[in-house]
């Protein structure tokens, strides 16, 4: 529950404070990227971010298995496979610079999930 608590206010600050990149000068503006894609998207990604060769941020498919390893799934108990009615979620999103480690995942239900795509 704490944790939940804490990520929820992490997440709020995240939207509210965005990085800050110093200049050369004695003032600092915020940094905000909107880059468009060869669908038309728009990407709203730090520009510090990794990217693969086809343009998706970078993930490490064994820091999801450690993370499943680390936290069974909340519906079967299963440290592997599929989690139903949950998706791992990246605590601080990647795409805001969080890290793609187990200690920034943690288990939401799809239905939060959905939700949090709304403000994310």
């Amino acid at each position: 529950m704490v944790r939940l608590i804490v990520a929820a206010l992490v997440g709020a600050l995240a939207c509210i404070a965005p990085p800050v990149v110093a200049s050369s000068g004695s003032h600092s503006w915020p940094v905000t990227t909107s880059t468009h894609s060869a669908t038309g998207s728009h990407s709203k990604a730090a520009p510090w971010v990794h990217r693969d060769a086809h343009g998706k941020i970078a993930r490490d498919p064994r820091k999801l298995t450690t993370f499943k390893q680390q936290h069974p799934c909340p519906a079967t108990g299963k440290t592997y496979g599929s989690c139903p009615g949950y998706t791992v979620d990246h605590v601080i999103p990647l795409k805001r610079g969080g890290a793609d480690a187990p200690s920034n995942m943690q288990w939401q239900t799809n239905a939060a999930a959905k939700e949090k795509d709304k403000w994310e």
